[in-house]
């Protein structure tokens, strides 16, 4: 009897050591695509200018003396919802020519410390699409003012809204997916701790 239970026993820790040899296969396979996404990142950027010693500068409020600028009434028209695979709402994207702005869920906390938000999505997306508007504006390529500029508004550390303007639209893609990424990541990581 007992050598029975054994091997029903051996049985199951074999099915659990070929899931768990999957597991890795796949987690493997996800960290070599983003290894090499990260790669042609870099490469991109290296390209374009980009110096690896260049500091991540945080995100501030912007000092009160500036005139705050009104969101275009955007709001009005149909948002695109970003979703994640399970179909749970994360924010609305609105996109109005050179004009993006992305509404957090208001059933989710994103916290804006919770990786990848600032690692990813602040200084290797939005930071370097300014830096490299900013080097072209320098080389005369493009209107100075025609610079793209993002604006994080939160409440605390919880995001509320993220607005960018002077979008080239060839980017409105890559930041499409880029913030759909991000905050599928900041979700994962949210369930986990809860």
């Amino acid at each position: 009897m007992s050598e029975d239970v054994e091997k029903e026993k051996i049985k199951k820790i074999a099915k659990l050591r070929v899931l768990l040899e999957k597991r890795v296969e796949d987690m493997e396979t996800e960290l070599d695509g983003l290894k090499t996404l990260l790669s042609l990142i870099d490469t991109t950027l290296l390209k374009e200018g980009f110096k690896r010693a260049e500091i991540y500068k945080p995100v501030q409020t912007p000092p009160k003396q500036e005139t705050p600028q009104p969101s275009p009434i955007i709001k009005q028209k149909k948002g695109i919802p970003l979703k994640t695979v399970t179909g749970d709402l994360l924010a609305q994207l609105y996109i109005e020519k050179d004009f993006m702005q992305i509404t957090l869920a208001e059933d989710k906390n994103f916290d804006i410390n919770t990786p990848p938000f600032k690692s990813f999505f602040v200084e290797r997306v939005l930071a370097k699409m300014q830096e490299k508007d900013r080097e072209d504006a320098s080389k005369g390529k493009i209107d100075p003012e025609k610079t793209v500029s993002y604006n994080i508004k939160r409440d605390g550390n919880i995001l509320k809204e993220i607005t960018i303007r002077n979008l080239r639209p060839k980017r409105s893609r890559e930041l499409k997916s880029s913030i759909r990424w991000t905050l599928e990541k900041m979700y994962e990581r949210m369930k986990q701790k809860n």
